[in-house]
């Protein structure tokens, strides 16, 4: 299964510069491991935001909240996702 999610993050005023980079080395840390095991597929900043779009290829709808829920910045985040199929005119 296919799912596009647009991540948006957004800290609260209370978190030092050093607490929010140590979510940013995480964050990475874990972004990477899912790119490297091919669970997520892309990964594309939107200009001009603190935000993202990700492509994930997972087995189930619970497969992906437990992804989503692990990413390190989550409690901050606001996620929208999108279910994909294949379009008829793709070319592959």
């Amino acid at each position: 299964m296919l799912f596009l999610a647009r991540m948006d993050v957004t800290f609260p005023e209370s978190l030092t510069p050093e607490q929010v980079a140590d979510f940013q080395t995480r964050e990475k840390e874990y972004s990477g491991n899912l790119q490297r095991t091919g669970k997520m597929l892309g990964l594309w900043r939107i200009v001009g935001e603190y935000a993202n779009h990700s492509l994930f290829k997972v087995e189930s709808n619970d497969e992906l909240h437990q992804i989503l829920s692990g990413f390190p910045m989550y409690p901050y985040m606001k996620i929208k996702v999108t279910a994909l199929a294949k379009h008829p005119n793709a070319l592959d």
